[in-house]
């Protein structure tokens, strides 16, 4: 009796090996590799707005937390227990939300992250689609950085992914090019982790032979810090490039860093969670500066749910943010207290003007 129940463990066992190991092969063989450099097929507005210099600008950066990172979520990654944090229902009240907000503060010029176009962890819904055609009539690229046949961790596994970062424009997108940035993973770690990149979307400026390059990004979170190290300099070579060229730029996104120019005093780094890096605004020159909001927290932590816990005590961060050429006047760069109604990331808001 031992001897049968010893062999059918064995059997189990061997079976699951087996499975694992056909299941690190077929996500090895579909593993996403994008080139270092590529095209986006960029969808035009019917009727873009025609960018000049002089013009007031507003930009938007926003990480949505693929629709379902609510005031109500908790994730494993951040110190939580939950993998998926909303339901079908859930993610388009969500995104019904965020884009309600976005119309109100309507922005020329928007950067999105963490935007879904086909996860299990967003229930398949494609938000791709769902913000295009909930803000109209606008030109918009989109660039994947996330892209896994199955993921087959926790418990429940987070399954199939599909995402990137989007952006839209009122204005007409001439060009958008993906490039890919370092990867500080290794095979097989890599298989199941994000191949983040930033995405270089070309606006004709009216009665110049000049453009705003505006640079939608996403920076390395969970990595030890020689990534996101690696990232950013790349990062900065390329804003500097443009800039050199006289250029307008703006980058924008989740640089999962705070920026040395910011305090954020206010919001002490608690033991235990995650800890955002720091980039050093001075190492980008002259040409080019970088701005944050700090009155107002641009993300929280996922350690818990946001809803009904003491905010007093709760672990906030500043790591949404903007870089900007000196040809770019700044106005006003506000993080928009949104309560992480609808995501873990406030939205940010700049006003801008492009120097004569």
């Amino acid at each position: 009796m031992r001897n049968k129940l010893l062999k059918g463990l064995l059997t189990i066992v061997s079976i699951g090996i087996l499975l694992f190991a056909a299941l690190i092969v077929t996500l090895t063989v579909t593993e996403y590799k994008p080139k270092s450099v590529e095209a986006l097929k960029v969808t035009s507005a019917r009727e873009p707005k025609e960018l000049s210099v002089g013009d007031k600008i507003t930009v938007l950066t926003w990480n949505i937390g693929y629709g379902t990172l609510d005031e109500r979520a908790d994730f494993f990654m951040d110190g939580g227990r939950k993998v998926k944090t909303a339901d079908e229902k859930q993610t388009k009240i969500n995104m019904d939300g965020i884009v309600s907000q976005v119309r109100e503060i309507d922005p020329d010029l928007s950067f999105f992250q963490e935007t879904d176009m086909d996860s299990q962890r967003s229930n398949h819904v494609n938000e791709v689609a769902w913000l295009a055609r909930g803000f109209g009539d606008v030109s918009h690229s989109f660039a994947t950085n996330f892209k896994v046949l199955y993921i087959p961790y926790p418990l429940p596994p987070i399954g199939q992914v599909h995402a990137g970062i989007l952006t839209t424009s009122q204005y007409e997108i001439s060009e958008a090019t993906r490039y890919q940035l370092p990867c500080p993973y290794k095979w097989p770690v890599r298989l199941a982790n994000l191949k983040r990149c930033i995405c270089v979307n070309r606006i004709p400026v009216k009665g110049t032979n000049k453009e705003l390059v505006a640079v939608n990004l996403h920076l390395e979170a969970y990595d030890s810090g020689t990534g996101r190290a690696q990232q950013t300099k790349m990062l900065q070579e390329i804003l500097q490039k443009e800039a050199a060229a006289g250029n307008y730029v703006i980058a924008a996104g989740d640089f999962n860093q705070t920026f040395s120019n910011v305090d954020i005093a206010a919001y002490p780094q608690k033991e235990g969670l995650w800890k955002p890096g720091k980039i050093d605004a001075s190492s980008f020159g002259q040409g080019l500066s970088l701005y944050m909001d700090s009155k107002v927290p641009s993300c929280r932590s996922l350690d818990r749910a946001y809803k009904g816990a003491d905010p007093e005590k709760f672990q906030y961060y500043v790591i949404d943010g903007f870089i900007v050429s000196s040809n770019i006047k700044v106005k006003t760069v506000k993080t928009k207290d949104n309560g992480f109604l609808y995501s873990d990331h406030n939205p940010v808001v700049m006003k801008a003007v492009l120097k004569k």
